[in-house]
């Protein structure tokens, strides 16, 4: 059987792959939060928030778009799929 590297956590906001220790988000202390991305949570607190889950679908069509050249079908395809099942989309 093939040993896998564990797969990098993801944000629990937008999805976003967390690969170095500046891409997680702080707590209020100051310490690492990991389950949200530098860009959702900083010092204990959402960047961004009143957003909801539908906003956060059109901002990661934006990124997919602009930023990484997908289709604009295939980014919205995998923000519809991925954000309802994050943490802080659940209790929606």
């Amino acid at each position: 059987m093939e040993e896998r590297e564990p797969e990098s956590p993801i944000c629990q906001s937008c999805g976003m792959p967390m690969h170095l220790e500046e891409d997680f988000g702080s707590n209020g202390d100051g310490s690492t939060n990991f389950d949200y991305c530098q860009f959702c949570f900083k010092n204990g607190y959402f960047t961004i928030p009143d957003l909801t889950m539908e906003q956060q679908i059109e901002r990661l069509v934006d990124i997919g778009v602009s930023t990484l050249n997908m289709p604009e079908d295939k980014a919205r395809e995998m923000a519809e799929n991925t954000l309802p099942g994050l943490k802080r989309w659940q209790s929606l």
